[in-house]
């Protein structure tokens, strides 16, 4: 993911909800979200290339997500798949907690990424530059290729869109998903590729033949158990081409 806004122990009746985009290289293989007949439980995309994926829930109620860490010249053609960390978390029986304790002794092997991981009543944020996990406060929050609400223009109006939408539906998610006005350049950060490339990663939704937004996710996890998953993918010009839809409640 390229963008992740969440609403965690935010409202009564949803204690969590998530709206995020996988923006990625074109040519890069993906299959849309579905229910992985190896790891029985497991709904995601995946990454045909490397096997991963880069967001997706299980009927445990186990949340995981990953967005790369925006730096060129700390990027290593050897690394591992980021992805395979949100497989690697979903499948597993850890704690988020006990899983990046483990993690931050190989952080080594892959280039930067934050990640987000939630089983039951914890949701935890590891940042491979910190090198830590720490507990998400209840709260709006929103990810891009930084640290944890880091106030790039995209962030903070994904958390102001999460902010007022997230005992509203998903249509408004889905919309602000979708905003493709780019920052102003004052706002914009120096990551390293260029203020040509700053502006065009800098909206939420990301056009292009060659890079762009891929998929836009809404999951919504009631208080009652109910989990809502709904993934829209995006060809070159940002429309809509296919929707998947999937609802079950979480087996305790």
């Amino acid at each position: 993911m390229c963008l992740v806004a969440l609403a965690w122990k935010a409202h009564p009746d949803y204690p969590l909800v998530v709206a995020a985009n996988r923006d990625e290289w074109r040519a890069r293989p993906a299959a849309p979200a579905h229910w992985w007949e190896e790891r029985p439980g497991l709904l995601a995309g995946r990454d045909l290339e490397a096997g991963g994926t880069w967001m997706g829930v299980t009927r445990g109620g186990r949340f995981c997500a990953v967005t790369n860490f925006r730096d060129p010249s700390d990027k290593r053609g050897d690394a591992r798949s980021r992805g395979e960390l949100v497989a690697d978390f979903l499948s597993g029986i850890d704690s988020p907690a006990a899983y990046c304790e483990r993690l931050a002794r190989r952080v080594g092997d892959y280039n930067g990424f934050n990640l987000l991981a939630g089983a039951a009543d914890s949701l935890v944020y590891f940042g491979s530059r910190e090198g830590k996990a720490r507990e998400v406060d209840p709260g709006i929050h929103a990810l891009s290729n930084h640290l944890l609400d880091e106030p790039w223009p995209k962030v903070r109006r994904a958390r102001e869109a999460m902010g007022l939408a997230v005992g509203d539906g998903d249509e408004p998610l889905f919309a602000m998903l979708s905003d493709a006005t780019p920052g102003r350049d004052g706002d914009l950060p120096d990551t390293g590729v260029g203020i040509e490339w700053e502006r065009r990663l800098s909206p939420a939704l990301i056009t292009g033949d060659d890079y762009g937004t891929r998929a836009s996710t809404v999951l919504r996890m009631a208080a009652g158990g109910q989990v809502r998953f709904e993934e829209r993918t995006r060809i070159a010009a940002g429309t809509v081409t296919d929707s998947r839809l999937f609802e079950f409640r979480i087996a305790r």
